[in-house]
C-alpha cells in the first residue's frame, strides 16, 4: 500500500487497528492504534462505527491484516487500506 495514502487517511481521521496479538502491541504500536487482534476481529465488528469511516490495519508483516481487510470488505466496511506491517505505517 502506497504510504501516501495511508498517510491521508490518517489525516482524514481514519481508526488505525493493530490486529497483532497484545503483547506484540504492548511493545511497539503506532501512535493512536487501537489493538483488536484478528482472532477477536469478527466479535469487535460492532464497535468499529459507521462503516463509509476509513480503517488502516496493520500488523507485523501485512498478512493479518490482508486478512482483516478482506474480513471488514466483506463485512460491509467500504474504506479499508492494508497498511502492511507496523515498520510501513508513515512516520
Amino acid at each position: 500500500m502506497a504510504g501516501s495514502n495511508v498517510r491521508d487517511k490518517i489525516k482524514a481521521g481514519a481508526k488505525i487497528i493493530d490486529v497483532r496479538s497484545p503483547g506484540e502491541f504492548a511493545d511497539e504500536a503506532y501512535p493512536g492504534a487501537i489493538n483488536i487482534p484478528l482472532n477477536i476481529l469478527p466479535s469487535k465488528v460492532e464497535e468499529l462505527g459507521p462503516k463509509d469511516k476509513p480503517i488502516v490495519l496493520y500488523c507485523a508483516s501485512g498478512a493479518r491484516s490482508a486478512s482483516a481487510a478482506r474480513f471488514l470488505v466483506q463485512a460491509g466496511f467500504a474504506d479499508v487500506v492494508n497498511a502492511g506491517g507496523l515498520d510501513d505505517m508513515p512516520r
